[in-house]
Order: structure tokens, then C-alpha cells, then sequence
């Protein structure tokens, strides 16, 4: 193993992913939220930088090569498992969120069974746009819950009524009670589609991989 920069941030953004969940563990919202999302966003912004520096100081590695798709997998992955577990199970993000936890599972056991060979399947430009994809989708999820957490603390002395005539402007909004909503319902629904979009991304990309695999898979006739 090679110990430089490049690879040290990469080893970060691995031990980052389970960092996720252990947030939502010993903190409650909304720090876990914030917490979780900082942690995301950062390590997601070292995916871009070790990759560079790796480059630009030509510091590439086997080590670095063989870890970095890791770390963005449980990066991903991990982050959607807190998602759905603290956020409650709904289609619209679990079924998205299954498309990319079966096309990680089928590429990363296809890569195994090829071995050496899997080095000669080329990462795609459209994959690394999958990765981004994924992260940003992520990302503005983990943002929904900070709305939402925020939501509940400035209506909390407020009963039914005095809410929807904030909401409906007929009481002046002196909290900024209409653009916590604003952000929470853009950041969810926003959220949702970008993971749909990373969905149907994640799946070509699988697909493409696949047929890329296929001429290694096909058992020698005599």
C-alpha cells in the first residue's frame, strides 16, 4: 500500500460511510441531520480531489484504484439505508434506492467472478455521472430532514389554525415559517427525482457493464 494524500483521503471517505449512520445514533435531530449531511457532503467532495490529486500528482495506485469505487459504494449505499430507516419506507425513495443497492450487488459479484479480466472494462464517463448523480440526490434528501426538523421546532407552540394562516398568508410570517416549507417540500420531492434520475443511470450503466462482461462469460466450445 502506498500511504499519500490521494489515498489517505479515499481511506476517509470509506471510514466516512458508516460514520453516517453512527450519526443518528448518539445525536438527535436535527444535529444528526446536519452532522450527516456535512459528513456527506465532504466526503463526497474528497471522491473529486483524491482522484485529482492521484492525477495531477501522479501518485496513482493499485491501492487507490481497488478502494476508491469501494468507498463511493458504501458512501452510497450506507446513506441510503439511513435514509429510509430514519426517514420511514416509502415507495417513492425504496424503490430507487433498491434499483441501485441490486446493480451494485450484481456489478461488484460480477467484477469478482472476472477477476483480472474486470481491469479491462473501462469506467464510463456515464458512470462517474451515475456516482455524481447518486451523491447529489443524496445529499438533498439528507437536507429534507434539516426542513423538516426545523418545520416542527418553529410551529411547535403554534396549533393547527395559526399554521395554515401563516401558510395561507393571512398572518404575517415573522419566523420564516413559508420558506422552511418551501425548502422542505423543493428538497423532497427534489430529492426524489434526482434519485430516480440516478436510479435509471445506475441501471444502464449495470446493463452496459454486463454486455461489456458478456464475451468473458461465454463458456469455450471445441
Amino acid at each position: 500500500m502506498t500511504w499519500n494524500l490521494p489515498n489517505i483521503l479515499t481511506v476517509l471517505r470509506l471510514l466516512a460511510a458508516p460514520a453516517l449512520a453512527v450519526m443518528f445514533l448518539y445525536f438527535n435531530t436535527p444535529w444528526a441531520d446536519w452532522f450527516a449531511l456535512i459528513l456527506f457532503v465532504t466526503a463526497a467532495l474528497t471522491d473529486f480531489l483524491d482522484g485529482y490529486l492521484a492525477r495531477a500528482w501522479k501518485q496513482e495506485s493499485k491501492f487507490g484504484a481497488m478502494l476508491d469505487p469501494i468507498a463511493d459504494k458504501a458512501m452510497v449505499l450506507i446513506a441510503l439505508l439511513v435514509i429510509i430507516g430514519f426517514s420511514g419506507v416509502k415507495a417513492w425513495i425504496l424503490l430507487p434506492a433498491t434499483m441501485i443497492f441490486f446493480r451494485e450487488v450484481f456489478v461488484s459479484g460480477l467484477r469478482e467472478f472476472l477477476g483480472d479480466k474486470a481491469s479491462k472494462l473501462k469506467v464510463t464517463n456515464l458512470a462517474k455521472w451515475k456516482t455524481t448523480a447518486q451523491m447529489i440526490a443524496i445529499a438533498v434528501l439528507f437536507s429534507q430532514g434539516i426542513f423538516a426538523d426545523k418545520f416542527v421546532e418553529l410551529t411547535e407552540a403554534m396549533d393547527t389554525q395559526m399554521i395554515d394562516a401563516i401558510l395561507m398568508g393571512q398572518v404575517e410570517d415573522l419566523s420564516g415559517l413559508i420558506w422552511v416549507q418551501t425548502g422542505a417540500t423543493y428538497s423532497y420531492y427534489g430529492g426524489i427525482l434526482l434519485l430516480w434520475i440516478a436510479a435509471a443511470l445506475t441501471l444502464i450503466t449495470g446493463w452496459d457493464y454486463f454486455v461489456k462482461a458478456l464475451p468473458f462469460l461465454r463458456d469455450d466450445t471445441k
